[in-house]
């Protein structure tokens, strides 16, 4: 079984609803527009991250709007100064290559040491979007089903940062 179809099972299993658009591969959060436009979600910038020993990985979710620095994001957290985590990781960890990116790969064990970063004012967002692990599809569920069956139901609970908007 694939990792969509485990996350498509998995969702499906625990009662979340959502709403699934195939589209061709995107690649930036640009790319996401049309999905966002058909599904009416906001789908999040997510970016998968480590620090330069690479002892540890942090997955963050922030508006498309935000501007993210590493080096803020780091501060915050009480971080040593983060960069993208690479392919081979990201793989192993979350079952997703670059440009899929994606909080769905929370279900796999491998990514039960993955704490989840969370922008604040996402809370606010009626519903998210979110590749299946597969960039050619795209997830929407209610941000409530997000943040209060989802994620508990992974025994998860997010933790919050602040990200300023592009200027």
């Amino acid at each position: 079984m694939s990792a969509r179809e485990e996350i498509l099972a998995y969702l499906d299993g625990i009662g979340v609803s959502y709403d699934l658009a195939e589209h061709p591969p995107v690649h930036t959060i640009e790319d996401c527009a049309r999905a966002e436009e058909l599904l009416g979600c906001v789908v999040p910038k997510n970016l998968f991250l480590t620090p330069r020993n690479q002892s540890s990985y942090t997955l963050c979710l922030t508006r498309p709007s935000a501007l993210f620095r590493t080096a803020d994001f780091s501060k915050q957290i009480g971080s040593s100064r983060l960069s993208f985590g690479g392919a081979e990781a990201l793989l192993e960890r979350l079952r997703t290559t670059p440009g899929a990116v994606s909080p769905m790969g929370l279900i796999f064990p491998s990514a039960a040491a993955v704490p989840l970063y969370l922008d604040e004012r996402l809370k606010s967002v009626l519903r998210l979007g979110f590749h299946p692990n597969d960039n050619t599809a795209t997830l929407a569920m209610r941000t409530e089903d997000f943040l209060g069956r989802f994620l508990p139901a992974l025994g998860r609970t997010p933790r919050f940062a602040f990200f300023p908007d592009v200027s």
